[in-house]
């Protein structure tokens, strides 16, 4: 069962050429754009597999450090692309899409489908605990430009560059400190890697050489894929002005990236491995909030003006925030069931709908 769903995960490749031939003959943006986004869902996948393979090769510690690199790799890439294309707002949307999705969406489902199965389930409260106040933090720092810029007014852009900087500066700090952290209190025997979509089932190990070609193939071909998906953005916009690049960027955009790990996290859930479930959602977004969102500010200085920055708007803001405090309330007892899932679910859905009205 587990190696059909992962076939059928593949079969979606079949979107790269298909997007390839769309542009090329005028299909119109919105199928170029769709094709590619089917298309990069495997290759996310394919990125992630590469990783966990590396990984295995080179040891928990190693691992965990690759992990922590590349664990966001395909979304990455994506809003790189988008910063060369000048299409700032849709990566900006991107971080809060990523952030929102990951601890409402994902950890909605998987206490949602993990309770319908197992009832209550129960996680470590304390490591739980440690994750969201990380996330506070971290979401508190991604504030900070927003809240300076309302402060000293207009004709600010300038300080909130400097600012900004700054701020990306010390979250890449507090997150290479906390893998510094992680490697020095888990055991060399403990993996710090993600486990992959087929969870529970042994597979034989990549080569090192396969693996490098592997993760070299699949990122050259979702920087490709990318560059399609981004210079469909504004056509669409223009052609249909009901949907908004900042909808897409907090939608549709996290989602394609992280699909293959959100299956993960699911299916952990359903088979009551409540700790992995929680790690990987939180995980994520932390990973996000401390790793991806200040990288991008610094890549926006190599490709020039206008630079990216953490300045967001408020009910991104508040979005952001209200999610990490909802997180922490449902994790605060150490203990989960499906109604709290479905509870994720309907917040995240309501933000949807609101993002989606949300005058670009």
């Amino acid at each position: 069962m587990k190696k059909m769903q992962i076939n059928w995960l593949y079969v979606l490749l079949v979107g790269a050429p298909l997007a390839v031939v769309g542009d090329a003959a005028h299909w119109g943006p919105l199928w170029v754009f769709g094709l590619a986004c089917v298309a990069l869902i495997p290759l996310a996948d394919l990125i992630g597999r590469s990783t966990e393979m590396l990984s295995e090769r080179t040891g928990p510690r190693i691992g965990g450090l690759l992990n922590a690199t590349l664990g966001n790799a395909a979304e990455l890439i994506i809003t790189i692309v988008a910063i060369r294309g000048g299409l700032l707002d849709l990566v900006k949307a991107s971080i809060t899409g990523s952030i929102l999705g990951n601890l409402l969406l994902v950890l909605g489902a998987s206490l949602f489908l993990g309770g319908l199965k197992n009832g209550t389930q129960k996680f470590d409260r304390v490591r739980a605990g440690q994750n969201s106040t990380m996330l506070l933090m971290a979401l508190i720092a991604l504030a900070i430009p927003s809240l300076f810029s309302s402060a000293i007014g207009p004709d600010t852009s300038q300080a909130v560059e400097s600012l900004s900087l700054g701020v990306a500066a010390c979250m890449i700090l507090v997150y290479a400190l906390g893998i510094v952290y992680a490697f020095r209190t888990t055991s060399a025997d403990t993996p710090l890697t993600r486990p992959s979509a087929e969870h529970g089932h042994v597979e034989p190990l990549w080569s090192v050489k396969r693996s490098l070609a592997m993760l070299g193939v699949a990122t050259l071909a979702v920087v490709w894929l990318s560059e399609l998906l981004v210079g469909a953005v504004e056509p669409i916009v223009h052609q249909f002005p009901f949907i908004t690049e900042f909808f897409l960027g907090i939608v549709l955009i996290p989602i394609v990236g992280n699909v293959a790990e959100h299956i993960v996290g699911v299916q952990v859930a359903i088979k009551n491995q409540m700790d992995l479930s929680v790690e990987i959602a939180v995980g994520s977004s932390l990973q996000v909030a401390l790793f991806v969102a200040p990288v991008l500010v610094f890549v926006s200085l190599l490709v020039g003006k206008p630079y990216l920055t953490l300045h967001f708007n408020q009910f991104e803001l508040i979005a952001m925030m209200a999610g990490a405090v909802i997180v922490a309330l449902v994790s605060a007892d150490g203990e989960t069931n499906w109604l709290e899932g479905v509870q994720l679910l309907v917040v995240y859905a309501m933000l949807a709908l609101a993002f989606f009205f949300l005058p670009a």
